[in-house]
């Protein structure tokens, strides 16, 4: 690993790989696996840095041998469920083991295509040429916070769910969650059983909420196998099965959701897995509450009317893919900011212009991600 000062990036044109998460290394260990240069631009000291700023207890929702990259296993002695500071060693070993040729401390601002090329304006107002650009800058990117009416009269402590570490500094305290994904749902376990005095979670949008195993059936397999099933089919086998391995919460404030499990997901909203919340929930220790709609004169208000005082709110709101200032002029976005194309796929306007790590998916993300590596590393192969 080298800082910007150490190398020289503009030699030979390579494949510019932005990020140096798991998307970044599964591409520019897929490129380097097909005799293609790849240089990895991460903006931060070490690579897998949004993992680094993850709370305590996350693990993948996802199965070991499912999660793993391009070219390298996950050690047995991870366990089936990888923990945060797990994928952190993995992400480390993985760019070692490739040799992967990563320059830390160089930000790319902008990208603009350049001839039959790329040019990238980075740190230092350095510009950079590259054959082909993969923008790998992460799903989870920049903290979305919602800027509540009457934000300023609330006295206690606000705070989004990135900067969460753990349920130490909670401990005897009244804390509202607001947001109930995964995040949010496992914070407010992660709070419970950390000695917290209270716990409520907001709820705007009922859930989906599935067992992270049955039996030994990892949920995500069942989320591979259903894929290219039809929407409907999905959504009816997944009224089933919820019925089945799911309780009726309804009476805690958490009823089931009328809208189709696989229909939210094609929507961009993923089930929660339970990690402890089903339990929390029955036993009354995390309270359902309704949608925190603003603040005024120093308590939260909720959107049906009800006005409480936490000590702390946890805005487990998610994040913005924040593409906007490094591709916008190029047309290549949504109109929800994400990128139109994925993996080997590139916009017609914007040949040579790659993305990885921008979707959601019940299959798994990292899985995903080292699908994506590979078609980019063949496509490329072939230009």
């Amino acid at each position: 690993m080298a800082d910007e000062q150490d190398i020289d990036l503009t030699n030979d044109r390579p494949v510019y790989v932005i990020g140096g998460g798991p998307g970044g290394l599964a591409a520019a260990a897929a490129l380097r696996e097909h005799g293609i240069r790849a240089v990895v631009l991460e903006k931060s000291e070490s690579v897998g840095a949004s993992w680094r700023r993850h709370y305590d207890r996350l693990h993948l929702h996802t199965t070991r041998k499912l999660s793993e990259l391009p070219g390298l296993a996950m050690p047995r002695s991870f366990g089936r469920w990888v923990s945060r500071d797990d994928v952190i060693r993995y992400l480390e070993k993985y760019a070692e083991f490739h040799e992967l040729e990563i320059v830390t401390g160089v930000e790319v601002s902008r990208i603009e295509q350049s001839g039959s090329g790329w040019l990238l304006h980075a740190t230092g107002g350095r510009q950079l040429t590259g054959r082909a650009v993969v923008v790998a800058t992460g799903y989870n990117h920049t903290p979305r916070l919602p800027d509540w009416p009457g934000q300023d009269t609330y006295t206690g402590e606000l705070l989004h769910a990135g900067e969460y570490r753990n349920a130490a500094p909670y401990a005897g305290k009244d804390v509202l969650v607001v947001g109930v994904g995964n995040t949010g749902a496992e914070i407010a376990v992660d709070l419970v059983e950390g000695g917290a005095a209270r716990v409520r979670l907001a709820v705007r949008t009922i859930p989906h909420i599935v067992r992270r195993s049955t039996a030994g059936w990892p949920a995500q397999r069942t989320g591979i196998l259903v894929r290219r099933l039809p929407v409907r089919l999905v959504d009816r086998a997944g009224r089933i099965i919820s019925r089945i391995s799911v309780p009726d919460l309804t009476d805690r404030g958490l009823p089931r959701p009328d809208t189709g499990l696989y229909s939210r997901v094609r929507e961009g909203a993923i089930p929660v897995q339970d990690v402890g919340l089903i339990d929390a929930v029955r036993s009354g220790t995390v309270e359902p509450v309704a949608a925190l709609e603003s603040f005024d004169d120093g308590k939260a208000v909720l959107a049906d009317g009800t006005r409480i005082s936490p000590d702390t709110v946890i805005a487990a709101t998610g994040y913005r893919r924040a593409l906007e200032g490094l591709v916008g002029p190029l047309n290549v976005l949504d109109e929800r900011g994400r990128p139109l194309t994925h993996g080997g796929r590139t916009p017609a306007q914007a040949p040579g212009l790659y993305f990885t790590g921008f979707t959601n998916p019940i299959s798994g993300m990292f899985r995903e991600m080292a699908i994506d590596a590979r078609k980019i590393a063949k496509a490329l192969s072939k230009g």
